[in-house]
């Protein structure tokens, strides 16, 4: 089940594919999402579902004091998996109103018997990101114009049009690193999930600089499918590593841009 957690988690880092850092300022499209937005996704291990996820999106101002966006991601193990590893993390990302960049960014993480409390603070006066651990300053990361977080990346990417065979790239860091994303689109094609059918684009993302279970892992692929209108919203995430097969499928989505 930690090991879902992860491919979660990395698939939101590096959806950073097309994010707004290094794409061409013409090239953006309106905001495609809005506060209330709601994504809920079924989570498996192979065909076995263990969990679900949700994505939201509400207004940061209250909780940072400045206007922002506040992208959460929730995730949490079935009961029945509970019995063997049980699962309850949260993130939080925060974000100007004009996604050029991240501002805020936290995870907490109970997996079982580990714990983890993240903190990572975007200084952009100096261009730097200071990583907390419980509470607890562990390293200073130079940042690139236009860098955002884990969680932050996969709105940023969604201001962007989509074409076949497109390559891009944007800068993305989790406090410990910065490095550039990259991504290319593969095809056009039609895909069923638990939301139903859509017209979708797959999308590879370049693994080399993902740890966790990409790490190592000869012919390691993450694909994931984005809707082919403007909204381009993940509604599947499919990955192939050395320790198994995970997806993640869209259930529901509430308060969606038309």
């Amino acid at each position: 089940m930690r090991l879902l957690i992860l491919f979660l988690i990395q698939m939101l880092a590096f959806t950073s594919a097309a994010a707004e850092g290094h794409t061409p300022t013409a090239a953006r499209g309106k905001i495609p999402f809005q506060v209330g937005e709601k994504l809920s996704y079924v989570l498996k291990w192979s065909v076995i579902p263990v969990g679900k996820a949700k994505l939201q999106i509400s207004d940061g101002e209250s909780k940072i004091g400045s206007p922002a966006y506040l992208f959460q991601a929730t995730v949490k193990s079935y009961p029945v998996v509970d019995l063997i590893y049980k699962v309850p993390d949260h993130i939080e990302s925060y974000t100007d109103l004009s996604m050029t960049h991240s501002l805020l960014y936290r995870k907490k993480q109970r997996e079982g018997r580990h714990k983890r409390d993240v903190r990572v603070e975007f200084d952009w006066g100096q261009s730097k990101a200071h990583y907390y651990s419980k509470g607890k300053h562990k390293k200073t990361v130079t940042l690139l114009p236009g860098t955002f977080d884990p969680l932050g990346v996969f709105y940023a990417f969604r201001l962007n049009p989509l074409t076949d065979q497109l390559e891009v790239e944007a800068p993305v860091t989790d406090g410990k690193k910065c490095v550039m994303g990259k991504a290319r689109v593969i095809k056009r094609e039609k895909v069923k999930v638990h939301a139903g059918k859509f017209d979708t684009f797959l999308i590879e993302p370049d693994l080399r600089h993902i740890g966790g279970i990409f790490k190592k892992s000869k012919g390691a692929k993450l694909r994931l499918w984005d809707t082919a209108d403007n909204r381009r919203i993940v509604i599947k995430a499919k990955s192939k590593v050395a320790v198994g097969h995970f997806t993640a499928e869209l259930v529901s989505m509430e308060r969606i841009v038309q």
